[in-house]
């Protein structure tokens, strides 16, 4: 019997109606999968009766990818390695849909990596991914709210996001001792365009590393005090991070590049 690993994050989920809503959001047959620790492949299972045209599984787990192998022979195709270390986008000659139950420790760091190296092209159709609630209420925040920050501008810059499911811990084995969500994310078709992603991820940070005070002392950071970006974005120096919303972080990133040029 496998045992779940708790330096690795793992969480099993179980939940049988569960895994056929999961594996019912979008069509499937047909299309190329791409699936983010399968674990004991109980979602794998469920995806592969959908008739897809092509599955590839990362496992970093080798005892679980030895487990995958035996258990779907040619049904697919195995990975074994860490996801933080895969070119994702080198694995298909077309679009993917992205199923993940992501480990809890990593999936901000992996859903960032995916963002952040985003090309003009992407490279896959959609993303299902799972997340400890806490983290998925963090990036489908609104302005204005305590949830937004770093995440959810950086999560929202070129991808449309749904919440799909609330899911209980009992749905898992071993049970967490945290609830998850299910999202969805998909391409949008404008977005604000942002030379290097990096200062994206930069300015985020100097703005919300003292997300209790206020825009003043970031700004001058960056901007030195620039009265023309203020007028042209229309930002009060005196609201908090928090007040600021999705599109304004965006053009103020183009506003940095445009300074530095």
């Amino acid at each position: 019997m496998i045992k779940a690993k708790k330096s690795l994050g793992q969480n099993f989920l179980i939940d049988k109606e569960i895994l056929e809503k999961i594996s019912s959001i979008t069509m499937i047959k047909n299309k190329s999968i791409l699936e983010i620790g399968p674990g004991t492949g109980n979602l794998t299972s469920y995806i592969l009766r959908k008739k897809p045209k092509k599955m590839i599984v990362i496992e970093k787990d080798n005892e679980l990818a030895a487990n995958l192998e035996n258990k779907f022979k040619n049904q697919l195709t195995v990975i074994n390695d860490d996801v933080l270390k895969v070119d994702e986008t080198s694995l298909f000659g077309e679009k993917v849909i992205v199923f993940g139950n992501l480990p809890y420790n990593i999936s901000t760091e992996i859903l960032c990596k995916w963002i952040l190296n985003l090309k003009e092209n992407f490279w896959f159709e959609s993303l299902i991914l799972m997340f400890q609630k806490e983290v998925a209420d963090r990036i489908i925040a609104e302005f204005n709210t305590s949830n937004y920050g770093r995440l959810s501008i950086i999560c929202n810059w070129k991808l449309n996001i749904k919440k799909m499911y609330y899911i209980k811990a009992s749905a898992f084995f071993p049970k967490p001792k945290v609830d998850s969500s299910l999202l969805f994310f998909y391409p949008k078709k404008n977005f604000v365009r942002i030379k290097d992603p990096n200062n994206l991820e930069k300015i985020t940070r100097i703005f919300f590393n003292q997300r209790r005070k206020m825009l003043k002392k970031p700004f001058n950071q960056l901007f030195n005090g620039d009265q023309r970006v203020l007028d042209k974005l229309k930002i009060d120096l005196t609201k908090r991070p928090q007040n600021i919303n999705l599109e304004t972080y965006y053009k103020l990133v183009c506003e940095y590049e445009n300074l530095r040029c």
